[in-house]
């Protein structure tokens, strides 16, 4: 039984090095913005759960919806042990990104995605207190129309709001869920 014991230590210490980044760990902190029902939302509405956190924007053609896809499959995957995470898209673009907007954008993905957005000053906040870079790219034949470059981490926060860990853009599923059940698993401290 030692034996095994071993084993799964040293397969799942292989595993999370192999599916996680390694990233500065104040990379999560608190948040103040608004859900679909225009009502403020802070981090601390969240503690007692696992959040998994990715900042993006609902006009993003192909990074986000990419994204969210995996979290969405990542949440299905989970099964009942999912019900302990809370999966949460942040909008880096509050001018088009309304509350409204976001929670449509959201419902397309998962019924548990909850999206949220805010003033220019709490997106930026909220980004910015995560290490989320996002820069607007104006198109030049057309200034009213723009896109925005963003970092593309997904973030995975405990059950009292300190990092935990986080993925790159487009890690594969089975890989981020694998990962998401061993810190399931791990005793609360």
């Amino acid at each position: 039984m030692i034996a095994i014991g071993l084993l799964f230590s040293v397969f799942s210490t292989a595993l999370l090095a192999a599916a996680q980044l390694e990233v500065d760990s104040d990379a999560s902190g608190p948040f103040s913005l608004v859900d679909h029902n225009g009502k403020p939302v802070t981090d601390r509405d969240f503690r007692g759960k696992f959040m998994l956190v990715f900042f993006g924007y609902t006009s993003c053609p192909d990074v986000c919806p990419m994204d969210l896809q995996i979290i969405a499959q990542v949440i299905d995957e989970l099964g009942e042990a999912g019900d302990r995470l809370q999966p949460i898209f942040i909008s880096v673009d509050p001018a088009r990104d309304t509350p409204e907007v976001v929670a449509q954008y959201a419902s397309h993905f998962h019924p548990r995605l909850i999206g949220l957005s805010g003033s220019r000053q709490q997106t930026a906040a909220a980004a910015r207190n995560y290490g989320v870079i996002s820069m607007k790219i104006i198109d030049e034949t057309n200034p009213g129309n723009y896109s925005v470059n963003h970092s593309a981490l997904t973030y995975l926060l405990g059950p009292d709001g300190k990092f935990v860990a986080a993925f790159d853009h487009g890690t594969d599923t089975e890989a981020m869920t694998s990962v998401i059940l061993l810190h399931l698993a791990r005793p609360v401290k």
